[in-house]
């Protein structure tokens, strides 16, 4: 499957966030924020070059049932993962 994660909305209602244009320094704030700002119903699709196991930990305690996660994809070198906001 390909993504294409360079692409602001990929579909009506998921926009893509490529965690590999920011910088490490800031990754986790600007993730936080991004899901912050997406309305019920929207997903966001992060791109990311590693699995990131403790942010997905720390997306749980901060937002809880809020947010739902799906892998998309999980190869090597290209995590894809949709994060939506229960409506």
């Amino acid at each position: 499957m390909s993504h294409d994660c360079s692409r602001p909305q990929t579909e009506a209602g998921i926009y893509a966030f490529d965690a590999r244009g920011v910088a490490k320094r800031f990754r986790h704030a600007a993730i936080f924020g991004a899901l912050s700002a997406l309305m019920p119903g929207e997903t966001m699709r992060f791109c990311n070059d590693h699995d990131p196991i403790p942010l997905l930990h720390q997306i749980g305690d901060l937002f809880g049932d809020k947010i739902k996660m799906a892998y998309i994809s999980r190869e090597p070198g290209e995590i894809v993962i949709d994060f939506l906001v229960h409506p």
